[in-house]
C-alpha cells in the first residue's frame, strides 16, 4: 500500500547539491534553497559539495547565508569528489563537515591572472590608444606587461582576500590562525589529509552524512529521507542541459564561458 501522505519536513532532511564552479548562478540557486529549508522548518540540512570554488564574493555570501542558519538548522556538509578552495569556504557555513577519504579538497588560497598579448599584437601590427582618468584605470591590460606598482596593488588585494579565507577556516574549525596558515598555501589535499588537519570531522560517503544528519536533528535514521531542493528549471532548458553535462565540448564551453566572466577577478579556485 502506498502511503498517500509525503512526510513532513519536520521529519526529513533538506538536500541542496552544489556541483561545478561557483559563480552568481550557483549563488542565487542556494540562497533561494535555504530559503526554503528555513520557511519550510527543516531540522537538518545535507548540504552535499563538489566544486573546485570560483567566485569571491559568491562564496562568501553563500558562506554567510548558512551562518546564519545554524541557529535553526542543523548542517553536515558532504565532501564529494573534490571540494576545494571556495567549496571550502562554502564548507565552513556548516557546523559539521564529512569527506571521503580520497576526496580533492584544500586548495586554500586566491588567483588572479590576466592575459598579456603583448607580443602578439605587436607581430600582426596592432596597437591600442587608451584613454584613462587614472594611472591604474586600465590594470591588467592584456596588451602589456604590469608595472610594479600595479603588481603591488594587486598582491595587496590577493593578501586581504587571504587573509579572509584563513580567518574563515580557523573561525569555522576552531583552529590557530597560525595553524590554518601551514597548510593554507594554496595545495590540495585528501579526506584523509583534512581529518589530520582538523578541516573536516570524518571521513564517510554522502549516505553516512545523511544518518549523521539525522542523528544530530533528533530523528530516526532508518526512516529520515533527503528532500532535494533543486534549482527549477524549464523542461526543454533541462533536457539541453543534461544532453550538454554529458558532452565533453559542452563542459568545456561551460568552463570557457566561466573564465571570459570572471577574467581580471581574484577566484577561490582550484586550477589543475
Amino acid at each position: 500500500m502506498i502511503w498517500p501522505f509525503k512526510p513532513r519536513p519536520s521529519k526529513q532532511i533538506a538536500r541542496i547539491e552544489i556541483t561545478g564552479a561557483i559563480a552568481s548562478e550557483t549563488r542565487k540557486y542556494v540562497l533561494n534553497a535555504l530559503e526554503t529549508v528555513k520557511e519550510k522548518k527543516f531540522p537538518a540540512l545535507l548540504l552535499r559539495i563538489d566544486s573546485p570554488g570560483g567566485t569571491v564574493g559568491d562564496s562568501q555570501e553563500i558562506y554567510e547565508a548558512l551562518k546564519r542558519l545554524q541557529d535553526k538548522v542543523k548542517i553536515v556538509a558532504s565532501f564529494g569528489n573534490i571540494s576545494a578552495s571556495g567549496g571550502v569556504y562554502i564548507g565552513m557555513g556548516a557546523q559539521h563537515i564529512m569527506a571521503n577519504p580520497g576526496t580533492i579538497t584544500g586548495s586554500i588560497g586566491v588567483i588572479l591572472r590576466g592575459n598579456n598579448l603583448e607580443r602578439l599584437l605587436d607581430k600582426v601590427g596592432v596597437s591600442f590608444k587608451v584613454i584613462k582618468s587614472g594611472p591604474y584605470k586600465d590594470i591588467l591590460a592584456f596588451d602589456r606587461e604590469l608595472t610594479d606598482e600595479e603588481q603591488h596593488i594587486l598582491q595587496e588585494m590577493i593578501d586581504v582576500s587571504y587573509q579572509q579565507f584563513v580567518t574563515t577556516v580557523a573561525q569555522g574549525r576552531n583552529l590557530d590562525v597560525d595553524k590554518v596558515k601551514t597548510f593554507a598555501d594554496g595545495r590540495i589535499f585528501t579526506g584523509q589529509q583534512a581529518l589530520e588537519l582538523g578541516v573536516v570531522d570524518r571521513l564517510g560517503t554522502e549516505e553516512d552524512a545523511r544518518v549523521w544528519a539525522a542523528e544530530l536533528a533528533g530523528l530516526n535514521p532508518d526512516k529520515a529521507t533527503c528532500y532535494d531542493i533543486e534549482e527549477p528549471k524549464p523542461l526543454l532548458s533541462r533536457v539541453l542541459s543534461r544532453n550538454q553535462s554529458k558532452s565533453k565540448l559542452g563542459t568545456a564551453i561551460n568552463w570557457l564561458e566561466f573564465e571570459l566572466k570572471t577574467n581580471g577577478q581574484p577566484l577561490w579556485l582550484y586550477r589543475p
